[in-house]
């Protein structure tokens, strides 16, 4: 194993014991051996502790009151050893050469690797799709993305692979940031190193009722949820900009193409507790599409659909926004003919993409 990297797989767990074992069997089953398994739970009331107990010397616990998922990873980092640190939810699961496919292109210059991630539903069962839906991930210099409209293609939290050396930057996390600390890593660490992509499935993401983000259903608070989060963000983007020196563009927040879809929805599901007091559907309908043709990289075609998926979800009834706003989002309740022109479109994007980045 001489000169390869360490890795630690953190799992953080809180009352997900009826997941919890097929992340840690996962962890476990790698093919990469010089890897260590950490699992924090965070003060679970269920029989994880059970769960974690079983597995003796082959896992290293940490058993927590609970503090949130900040607190859970700054728990499992200061335990851990490893060069390369993954961050693997309890309700997620790696596949067996995820780590020994990671550490293949791994370089001392990356901040970051991310890897797709299958999504399947509470019983496994793939839904069809990865995540990021129908993108390729950003890789490079991300952190001038950032800047530019305040965001780039990633994937959740368990499907990043993040530098020892670039999170001893910013941890450890604050606790004004204990339930989005996925977040706040997918904003920080960018800025500290480059980022690199593979673009094959190495994990899977779960929607169940209890995700906290992952939409197994559309409601409005769960969309006000999302603006908050994008808000905190916004603010967390700033302050790292100013820290560095770099200025942000005074339209940032209307250049970033999910959050309009997130304030725009928050605002047709629930107008009376939308987090953005002055947002009104004509102004998110032209900044929607103002930045989907003048800051997306989307070809002419996603462009022309997403403008169209504005002005429906903006102007109609609720009962006709309804099924588009869904269909967004939850790309397993899309009609067939809707899903497979989707599909067509999105791998003619990519193609374009994969040329123009060879050229």
């Amino acid at each position: 194993m001489k000169n390869k990297p360490s890795v630690s797989i953190i799992i953080n767990n809180y009352n997900y014991d009826r997941f919890l074992a097929e992340a840690i069997d996962s962890a476990l089953s790698q093919t990469y051996p010089h890897t260590e398994v950490i699992v924090v739970d965070d003060g679970s009331t269920d029989n994880s502790r059970n769960i974690i107990a079983s597995y003796g010397e082959r896992i290293i616990p940490i058993l927590q009151e609970n503090g949130k998922q900040a607190a859970a990873f700054n728990s499992g980092f200061a335990m851990s050893q490893g060069e390369i640190i993954i961050f693997l939810d309890s309700d997620d699961y790696l596949l067996p050469h995820t780590v020994e496919r990671i550490v293949s292109i791994w370089k001392p210059h990356l901040a970051k690797v991310h890897y797709r991630l299958n999504v399947v539903d509470t019983f496994s069962q793939f839904l069809g799709y990865s995540c990021p839906q129908g993108a390729l991930l950003s890789t490079g210099e991300v952190w001038r993305r950032l800047l530019e409209v305040g965001g780039y293609d990633s994937t959740p939290t368990s499907g990043n692979a993040l530098s020892r050396k670039a999170l001893e930057q910013v941890f450890p996390i604050p606790d004004e940031y204990k339930l989005t600390a996925d977040d706040y890593l997918s904003i920080s660490i960018p800025f500290y190193g480059e980022v690199a992509a593979i673009e094959e499935p190495l994990g899977v993401y779960r929607i169940h009722n209890s995700n906290q983000w992952a939409l197994a259903t559309v409601t409005g608070d769960r969309f006000h949820r999302f603006v908050r989060h994008d808000l905190q963000n916004y603010s967390l983007l700033l302050q790292k900009a100013n820290e560095l020196g770099y200025k942000l563009p005074k339209d940032l927040e209307q250049r970033a193409i999910g959050r309009l879809w997130s304030r725009i929805i928050s605002l047709r599901l629930d107008p009376q507790n939308h987090p953005i007091p002055l947002d009104r559907p004509l102004s998110l309908v032209y900044q929607g599409i103002r930045s989907l043709w003048k800051y997306s990289h989307f070809n002419w075609q996603k462009r022309s659909i997403y403008s169209l998926w504005f002005i429906w979800v903006g102007f109609m009834p609720l009962a006709l926004a309804k099924p588009a706003i869904t269909w967004l989002y939850a790309p397993h309740f899309r009609p067939k003919a809707i899903a497979w022109i989707i599909t067509k479109i999105q791998a003619q994007a990519n193609r374009s993409k994969l040329f123009s980045s060879k050229a």
